[in-house]
């Protein structure tokens, strides 16, 4: 308590000092004392909410912000006593790109995959996921991916220990056919376009670059989160027919290998579930914001 009252003070003084034109947080509780601070200053000020479902601090600074930027229609209602919602999206780096036949191919090239097959990416985010890791290796060992190909990112504190499990099973990590395996993929804008289908957890971030890249996705949302914010995530773009979701005490290689198969082996269903996460995505997401910034200074 006291960490916190000392943080209101300070965060008091630093914008008296700093004289902003408007304060914009970001969610998270972090943004407490600084919105507050702001609000009671007569300092204009904005929240943006990248989940579907808004965090605590969000709910309780809602009566102290202007006005409150979401990425998904969802988080609306979910947000009591607001001034002004504005449905915005989240701004992302990974944008849709249109590769010619031979950019993609040297792409796939690259990659060291082939372009007769599918192409699955897995990454469980930039320090990997364990349970998606192990699902995985699973699927090797039991040379279950026949029908597709797979780019995997590990993670890089994990891809020493996904080696490891590998070579137990006498498998070298270099040597698999129609697997690529990374501790962690520095091109993933390329890698996300060419892919056919995208496993992994279901961060706001994620769910947004899956919706902007009219992609099929397999979401695993991360368990034991605030309000289980992953889990309704994922929903946006399960509840559309866009994503299949699998919980996470529920992963297991069999499973996930029988999810997959489900979306490539129905090309009319894998084109259909990339145009509903299409229709999710939000465009000139930037502008948006930044009008809605005009507005308030």
């Amino acid at each position: 308590m006291c960490k916190t009252l000392q943080g209101y003070s300070q965060a008091k003084k630093i914008i008296q000092e700093f004289k902003p034109d408007i304060v914009i947080g970001m969610g998270g509780y972090i943004c407490g004392a600084v919105i507050s601070s702001a609000h009671k200053l007569k300092i204009p000020t904005m929240l943006h909410e990248s989940n579907a479902f808004p965090g605590k601090a969000v709910k309780v600074l809602a009566k102290q912000t202007n006005t409150i930027l979401v990425s998904f229609q969802e988080a609306v209602g979910r947000i009591k006593k607001a001034n002004n919602i504005v449905y915005t999206g989240t701004p992302v780096k990974i944008k849709k790109k249109e590769y010619g036949i031979n950019e993609r191919n040297q792409i796939i090239k690259e990659m060291g995959l082939k372009e007769i097959k599918p192409i699955i990416l897995v990454s469980g985010g930039s320090q990997g996921a364990q349970k998606i890791n192990e699902s995985i290796i699973e699927i090797i060992q039991k040379k279950r991916n026949k029908n597709y190909q797979i780019v995997w990112a590990t993670g890089p504190k994990q891809y020493d220990e996904v080696k490891g499990k590998l070579e137990n099973c006498n498998i070298s990590i270099n040597q698999i056919e129609g697997v690529k395996i990374h501790p962690y993929i520095y091109k993933m804008e390329e890698f996300m376009n060419v892919a056919d289908v995208i496993i992994g957890r279901s961060g706001a971030m994620t769910i947004t670059e899956i919706s902007n890249l009219a992609k099929p996705s397999i979401l695993i949302p991360l368990p034991n989160v605030s309000h289980n914010h992953q889990f309704y995530n994922a929903k946006v773009l399960e509840s559309r027919g866009a994503a299949k979701i699998i919980l996470n005490d529920e992963l297991t290689g069999e499973k996930l290998n029988h999810t997959i198969e489900e979306i490539i082996l129905d090309p009319k269903q894998m084109k259909q579930m990339g145009e509903k996460a299409f229709e999710i995505a939000t465009k000139n997401v930037e502008d948006k914001i930044y009008e809605e910034i005009k507005k308030l200074v």
